[in-house]
């Protein structure tokens, strides 16, 4: 008889952003002349540069032409927008890969969840608290994770506590806990804001070759550091041998709604003597077709000199908000981190408010929506995320807002 996935019953209700959606859609219905600001979900607003823009013009006129029309391509991603990410890599990073070691995608959401594909169904996961949701409901929707308990917990998976205590980067496991097969870490951090510096990141590389286990790296946020500290974990020696790192165009050049990422599965990389980029390749032609060719023009793009001037200006306007809020935060005497190396903001809820009560009150009393911490794990209870992706005028609105809830 046919059964579905039960694995997907475990899934406690329904995704963090869905439920913001509804709570917000509940509200709209309910006062329909409401003006709501958003700080909320990670989604940019500025429109794309001008450099893209005219590629993806050029790329349409291709396609317009017998000679020049595209159609399917390769599923690992065209040559020249994976020699264009290997040169930044070099002469941004100073870290040398080979174009065959980046496979291109349709978003880094997408690749963050399904590299569980190449690796044994019983593999031990472990993933920092609080965290991006995509990484626990990917592995509780094959099984690594276990049985949701009640106290928010996986019962499979190795939780790392990311705290005010540590700063919000996570301790390596003690001699005496269990070693994980699989590391999620994304720096600079969401939903926290924190960014890792070089010889914590080494520690992280040095535990995963003694133990055989493998880092999965988000660095889609890399693009929003501003001191000196690593962009990629392929700046740490050794990394070749023991990570996986994802890479995003939607903050770095404003992709959310183009569609564009790449993952860096170096040769290097091998569990049980088996080439990863090898099975990593082999899941992508078989179940994927590649990102289109517009999205990849425009990301060529990103990584000529003009773009990446334009998109450096963008970026500036973004980080120019993050420091409105988190000195608007403590002009108030909330305790916040973050906004920095990122785009977020980890807001401590007042008086011990709860994280859906908080984001109640400041919906319906001031109309601005952020992201309740305990929708990123139990570790995110009593937290708060705000975005800095609106523009300057509205960010400065709700500011203004949320200071008059405080103090009238």
């Amino acid at each position: 008889m046919l059964k579905v996935n039960e694995h997907f019953l475990q899934l406690p209700g329904s995704y963090l952003f869905s439920e913001i959606a509804r709570r917000v859609g509940a509200y709209r219905a309910s006062k329909p002349e409401a003006d709501i600001i958003s700080l909320g979900i990670g989604d940019v607003t500025r429109p794309l540069v001008p450099s893209v823009i005219r590629a993806l013009h050029e790329a349409v006129e291709e396609q317009a032409g017998e000679k020049t029309f595209r159609g399917y391509g390769p599923e690992q991603g065209y040559g020249f927008l994976r020699e264009a990410i290997a040169g930044h890599y070099a002469r941004r990073r100073q870290v040398a890969l080979q174009p065959d070691e980046i496979f291109v995608s349709d978003g880094a959401k997408s690749d963050t969840g399904n590299i569980g594909d190449i690796f044994a169904p019983d593999a031990v996961v472990a993933v920092c608290d609080p965290v991006y949701p995509v990484y626990v409901d990917t592995s509780a929707m094959t099984g690594r994770a276990g049985t949701y308990g009640k106290d928010g917990r996986w019962s499979r998976l190795i939780y790392l506590p990311c705290s005010r205590d540590n700063g919000f980067c996570p301790q390596l496991p003690g001699p005496h806990d269990p070693v994980p097969d699989l590391i999620y870490l994304c720096f600079p951090n969401n939903p926290t804001g924190a960014a890792i510096k070089a010889d914590a990141l080494r520690d992280w590389v040095d535990y995963a070759l003694r133990h055989g286990s493998v880092i999965l790296y988000d660095a889609a946020y890399e693009a929003y550091i501003t001191e000196d500290i690593p962009h990629s974990i392929f700046e740490i020696e050794g990394a070749r041998s023991c990570a996986i790192e994802f890479g995003s165009f939607s903050k770095l050049a404003g992709f959310t709604g183009l569609r564009l990422a790449f993952t860096v599965m170096p040769h290097d990389l091998r569990v049980g003597g088996v080439s990863l980029n090898k099975l990593w390749n082999r899941r992508q032609t078989t179940k994927f077709n590649g990102a289109s060719y517009l999205a990849q023009k425009a990301g060529e793009a990103v990584y000529t000199e003009p773009g990446q001037r334009e998109i450096a200006e963008v970026i500036a306007y973004y980080q120019q908000n993050a420091r409105q809020i988190r000195q608007g935060l403590s002009d108030l005497g909330l305790e916040a981190s973050g906004g920095v190396n990122a785009p977020y903001i980890w807001l401590r809820t007042p008086d011990n408010t709860s994280s859906w009560d908080f984001f109640d009150t400041l919906l319906q009393q001031a109309q601005v929506v952020g992201t309740p911490g305990s929708g990123f794990g139990p570790g995110g209870e009593g937290y708060f995320r705000l975005t800095a992706f609106g523009s300057h005028a509205r960010t400065a609105e709700a500011m203004d807002r949320i200071r008059r809830l405080f103090v009238g």
